[in-house]
């Protein structure tokens, strides 16, 4: 029994240490149609790097933020046809993605110190426009996680778990599958290894308390068959994001949709709710 649990423990550590493992990816210069510009912003952890690309003046412009284990071509389609739309676009690779720096994911945090640096540098580049977030998983929480020193005006949150604890044990679930029960041992055992490996306390890391605090414009989105984040997951973020505000903020759970790219999965809906709901908020004119 021993020699079992220190091979679970064991085991543990060494799968922690690969999901913190940094996605580092060549991208190179961004596809002729994009017609965007590289950049790279400094942060606190280290430079981002990403695509750039202004739009017409009075659209607005939206900064695009990819999942975990990703990077900013995954936004691609969706800069595409938001360009369409006459809006900018900032499509950057997270803390210890694709080609920004960062030697290790911590799942919020260090991510959000990038994040909160793009959209302060985009907002710099376009002081007459408005500018909007689509955040997508990892890349909502970050957002969520940073602090910002000026709010965008609207954001989109796709897939984003509420608290650390649940995307971990959600995950878990999701893997052992018939064996789920022991997600009660295993999360855990994932969990400890945090404070260890990258200081920080993942009982702190709660997206959903940050959400409950803004009092912007808020769309959430989520699938009815995505089992990493649940349909009652983002419920809650809904509800969350109603808290501070005086008028419900649109909700949309996609019928048949996994924890996928919700754009890939349902273009046409997705451009009429979602960069309707950017529109209302980002053109003056």
């Amino acid at each position: 029994m021993a020699l079992l649990c220190l091979g679970g423990v064991a085991v543990a550590w060494l799968l922690a240490g690969w999901l913190a493992q940094p996605h580092r990816q060549h991208i190179g210069a961004a596809p002729p149609e994009l017609g965007a510009v590289a950049v790279e912003i400094a942060s606190a952890d280290g430079a981002v790097r990403g695509w750039y690309a202004p739009g017409e003046p009075g659209r607005g412009a939206v900064l695009l933020l990819h999942g975990i284990r990703s990077d900013r071509r995954a936004m691609l389609p969706r800069a595409l046809a938001l360009q369409r739309m006459g809006h900018g676009v900032l499509l950057m690779d997270l803390p210890a993605h694709g080609e920004s720096d960062g030697d290790m994911l911590s799942f919020g945090p260090r991510e959000g110190l990038g994040v909160a640096q793009a959209l302060t540098w985009l907002q710099e580049q376009q002081p007459a426009e408005k500018v909007a977030v689509i955040g997508v998983s990892l890349g909502g929480a970050s957002l969520l996680m940073a602090e910002l020193p000026q709010s965008p005006d609207a954001v989109v949150l796709e897939g984003v778990f509420p608290t650390l604890r649940a995307a971990v044990d959600n995950r878990v679930r999701a893997v052992l599958g018939p064996l789920g029960p022991l997600a009660r041992m295993a999360t855990p055992l994932l969990l400890w290894q945090m404070p260890l490996r990258l200081g920080l306390e993942p009982h702190k890391l709660r997206p959903i308390d940050h959400l409950a605090a803004w009092t912007l414009p808020v769309m959430v989105l989520g699938g009815t068959e995505d089992r990493y984040t649940p349909p009652a997951e983002t419920r809650q973020m809904a509800e969350a994001a109603n808290q501070a505000r005086r008028s419900p903020q649109p909700l949309w759970l996609v019928p048949g949709a996994a924890h996928v790219d919700l754009h890939q999965f349902a273009p046409q809906a997705y451009e009429e709710q979602v960069f309707g709901f950017l529109r209302a908020h980002l053109q003056t004119r």
